[in-house]
């Protein structure tokens, strides 16, 4: 079978449309449909009843799924393995979420490369629900991510705990105010706690997406924000920021998920280097 048909089926379970899988892929529904078309003939059944709400799987399609899923996995471990560089004895994907790579992700290679050095390393940089859905078809034997979901085929664990806590910079004649506070996205977790916290509290005037461009921010301009403990504690213990007193602190856990089909040994290694980048990292 085409691994391409394959991949194909399973955007159509996940988006629950031939609309939405196709503008997921980037080819046309024509495409898509043409694929599943094929798929059908070769197995005699249908995979989907089709109506006005989307696609939904028929039985014969909800047994063929968890097929579709080893098959997708199979076809991706054995072209990392072929693709091994040469003197290498294994290779390791894995992904993170942009805001994990400096520092942890940093640590990490450097573990691996003095302590599994025969080990080839392939590192993916994305949205949190992307890297999801690569390690749920097995293209990432694993990633870190922040407020992790439940998948079939994978498997979670709580890496670490961080906090979020409200800094702001001390080079200013007075301490910022209210209205110099720097939004950022940490997630809906973060923003019902937040509001929790803060009833009734305006929208920042400024918003950054990103905790290391708004740190960038209110380091040039002055200001305040919830930023990571373990990213600003250099910038606490220099004085160029200081933490707010009595401000509530929120708990910011990352977690390591896995294809429930990854090799154990390997997850075993990328764990403990992990856990080591964290210990390194002042996580």
């Amino acid at each position: 079978m085409d691994i391409s048909i394959a991949r194909t089926f399973l955007e159509v379970v996940k988006t629950g449309s031939f609309v939405n899988a196709a503008a997921n892929l980037n080819i046309s529904q024509t495409a898509v449909s043409a694929r599943i078309r094929v798929l059908e003939e070769q197995l005699d059944r249908p995979m989907f009843v089709r109506n006005k709400a989307g696609a939904r799987l028929t039985p014969a399609g909800e047994q063929f799924f968890r097929f579709a899923t080893s098959l997708v996995q199979v076809w991706e471990a054995a072209r990392t393995t072929v693709a091994l560089p040469p003197g290498r004895e294994a290779m390791v994907t894995i992904g993170a979420e942009l805001s994990l790579w400096n520092p942890l992700l940093k640590h990490w290679l450097l573990w691996m490369r003095r302590e599994c050095a025969s080990v080839a390393i392939r590192t993916t940089i994305d949205r949190s629900e992307r890297l999801m859905e690569l390690v749920q078809d097995g293209s990432l034997d694993a990633a870190v991510l922040y407020g992790a979901p439940n998948r079939p085929g994978t498997l979670t664990e709580l890496l670490f705990e961080e906090k979020l806590v409200l800094v702001r910079t001390t080079a200013l004649s007075q301490p910022p105010g209210p209205e110099d506070l720097v939004g950022i996205d940490w997630g809906e977790d973060f923003a019902g706690s937040y509001r929790a916290a803060f009833p009734g509290g305006r929208n920042p005037v400024v918003a950054i997406s990103y905790g290391p461009l708004a740190l960038d921010y209110i380091l040039e301009v002055g200001g305040s924000g919830y930023f990571r403990q373990g990213f600003v504690r250099p910038y606490l213990v220099d004085g160029r920021l200081e933490l707010v007193p009595n401000s509530p602190e929120f708990a910011y856990p990352a977690y390591l998920v896995s294809s429930a089909k990854a090799d154990r040994s390997m997850l075993d290694r990328i764990r403990a280097g992990l856990r080591a980048a964290a210990s390194s990292a002042g996580v």
